[in-house]
């Protein structure tokens, strides 16, 4: 069953020192980010050595494990699948034969061309071993390596075929290589370890290891690393101006401590806040977010309207993120566990809930139910983020128009079917101001259905056909 997924990456390369140790931390920083499965690979001397499992980072690695992944070059990857199926066969880092030897890549988004790709790489009489577009990925670069004989230029030669929004993180021989599709959708960042380089999904990663970061690194660009120095960082090869970077980073994925293309998420997703008070005001009691993402909305929301604020809902901090939860009746089930009111504080109040964004609606609806259980005499709701209207197709789990509460329905009628007194939406302008990029710099099909590259029909088809499996 091919899988679709938005993950992390690290990648790391140090001088003499063993990189397991640092790379589990990284992936322990991204771990939001994924939590059916993680991995692995390292290399000593040019021999690779894996380890992946199901589970979290914890789970899945040991001290007896990280003993076994030797060198001081290697990459990691934390995943969720999208659709269907959680299973090792299609755990990350994914391995292929390169020559006399093998490469491992970790992929974070999605091949849009991914069904002509793998029909082009099969015609070559290329063998899959799986379905999914990270081995047809990792299956080109291949073909383009025993053609160069350059990883470097096997890897631009590829991403020049390839259409879609991705980061990587790949290790061959004693170098890791990272790049980033041309128009910046996924993210990847580029830093400093105290005496090596490394490469992150998202910057906190960088930092919890003990390093900083440098910057990020830019669309369609590749940064090679070999014993803990940055030996080469081409040119990018998307064109200043066709940027298309996912907003959905800064409004949910990423932590609220990572910096993406300069701007803190935090200081965002507060802005937001502010803006929905001055845009979409509302006489309430409390503000109380939906935890953990919604908080910084709401200590916006709060400051601005002058609102008190109050954690008026608590998370057991034991359970997974629901909406990277596969399928839905998990989804239903989780969020009752997930979340408790607290009756003492919510009792006789209209409350404003902050949430940082709305896709299928059943957490939401849950919770408003929750609220109104303990006593709430309103629950006014404030969305972070703009309606969900279409399909995201480079890496997040939104499929189906059907399943999107938003689709063909107005902030009324979403608001009666979750149960709402009112519910408004961040308006598009509000998102643009709070990230502070232009809206052309941004991603933002799944908000508009235009996309920053066309979607091959086919690929559409592939899509729901993954939805109803």
């Amino acid at each position: 069953m091919p899988l679709k997924e938005a993950c992390g990456v690290v990648g790391i390369s140090l001088p003499h020192r063993g990189v397991a140790p640092y790379l589990y931390l990284g992936l322990r920083a991204l771990q939001h980010r994924g939590q059916e499965s993680a991995g692995i690979s390292t290399s000593s001397h040019g021999q690779l050595y894996h380890r992946r499992g199901m589970g979290l980072v914890h789970e899945v690695f040991d001290q007896d494990a990280l003993t076994t992944l030797r060198g001081s070059t290697g990459i990691g990857h934390v995943r969720y699948s999208t659709t269907g199926t959680s299973s090792l066969e299609n755990a990350q880092p994914v391995s292929v034969n390169v020559g006399e030897g093998e490469l491992a890549l970790g992929h974070n988004g999605d091949l849009v061309n991914f069904s002509r790709l793998k029909r082009r790489l099969l015609g070559l009489g290329v063998e899959f071993l799986g379905s999914s577009d990270t081995e047809a990925m990792g299956q080109l670069i291949a073909v383009e390596f025993s053609r160069t004989r350059d990883m470097s230029t096997a890897i631009r030669r590829a991403m020049g075929e390839m259409s879609g929004g991705y980061a990587v993180t790949l290790v061959h021989g004693n170098r890791v290589y990272g790049f980033r599709d041309p128009q910046g959708i996924r993210p990847l960042s580029l830093g400093t370890l105290k005496d090596g380089h490394a490469l992150a999904s998202e910057s906190v990663a960088l930092e919890l290891m003990g390093g900083e970061m440098i910057r990020d690194v830019k669309p369609g660009e590749v940064v090679t690393l070999e014993r803990g120095v940055i030996v080469e960082a081409t040119r990018g090869t998307g064109k200043e101006g066709d940027r298309a970077h996912c907003m959905f980073e800064w409004v949910y994925f990423s932590r609220p401590d990572s910096t993406l293309e300069g701007r803190l998420a935090y200081e965002v997703r507060h802005r937001i806040g502010r803006i929905l008070a001055r845009d979409a005001p509302v006489q309430g009691d409390l503000v109380v977010p939906v935890p953990d993402s919604g908080r910084p909305h709401a200590l916006g929301f709060s400051e601005e309207s002058r609102i008190p604020y109050a954690e008026g809902l608590i998370k057991n901090r034991f359970v997974e993120r629901t909406f990277i939860l596969p399928d839905q009746k998990r989804r239903e089930e989780e969020v009752r566990v997930k979340l408790h009111p607290i009756p003492g504080v919510l009792k006789d109040k209209t409350v404003v809930l902050l949430d940082d964004s709305l896709v299928r609606g059943t957490t939401l609806r849950e919770i408003i139910a929750m609220v109104r259980k303990a006593g709430a005499r309103g629950v006014h709701v404030r969305v972070g983020c703009p309606p969900i209207l279409a399909p995201c197709y480079f890496g997040v789990d939104m499929k189906e128009r059907r399943d999107l509460v938003a689709h063909e329905r107005s902030e009324e009628e979403v608001g009666q079917e979750l149960g709402a007194d009112s519910l408004r939406y961040l308006s598009m302008s509000g998102l643009v101001e709070a990230i502070g990029l232009p809206e052309s710099d941004l991603c933002v099909g799944c908000l508009t259905g235009h996309y920053p590259m066309g979607i091959p029909q086919e690929h559409r088809r592939f899509q729901r056909a993954l939805t109803e499996f």
